[in-house]
């Protein structure tokens, strides 16, 4: 028996489809494309990420990898690593975790690089983009390859770099003065002796 993948004409029917299973999937071109499972370094980067974020906000303002963020462009839906809310979208999220293009964006979001040559054009110019023109205010890329995190920010609809954290640099953000944690910490690798 032949299955056909269902076609969507809005973002609003593809809201509408449930398949039943518990996959994750980006809008292309009206297609749904399967978001494949990160890798396992990237799961305990973000979960060092997350522990530290919700010690300094709470565990409502915070959101992982599930997030699902609608943005302009293709695909019209992105999954953050880790997604940090304003207020407002507590309430709004109770009965879907989708941030829809009519809501505020989020104050943060951060994408752990994957290995790849596609992976880095995706999150260091393809969600940057759809990121900036979205209004998100503050964007960080965690490169666990070139042991780097990129702390950008949103000044007159563009994105700038703050700094390229490396080493034990202490990662500074424009929002959250509190946050406190070096690159190494974050990327949980051994200090060199």
């Amino acid at each position: 028996m032949l299955h056909t993948q269902p076609r969507f004409l809005s973002f609003e029917e593809y809201l509408s489809y449930d398949d039943g299973t518990e996959h994750l999937y980006e809008l292309f071109n009206g297609e749904l494309i399967v978001v494949p499972p990160e890798s396992g370094e990237n799961v305990e980067i973000a979960n060092r990420l997350f522990f530290q974020f919700v010690l300094l906000l709470g565990t409502d303002r915070v959101r992982g990898h599930g997030l699902e963020l609608e943005v302009h462009g293709e695909p019209r839906n992105r999954y953050p690593d880790l997604t940090i809310l304003q207020a407002e979208h507590i309430q709004q999220l109770k009965s879907r975790n989708t941030i829809r293009l009519s809501m505020a964006p989020p104050l943060l979001v951060i994408e752990i690089v994957s290995p790849g040559e596609l992976q880095r054009e995706r999150d260091y110019v393809a969600k940057r983009g759809q990121y900036q023109d979205r209004g998100i205010p503050e964007y960080w890329i965690v490169d666990p390859s070139a042991q780097t995190i990129l702390v950008l920010t949103l000044q007159a609809g563009i994105y700038r770099e703050v700094q390229t954290f490396t080493g034990d640099e202490r990662v500074r953000s424009p929002q959250f003065a509190d946050f406190d944690s070096t690159v190494r910490q974050i990327l949980g690798t051994a200090i060199a002796q």
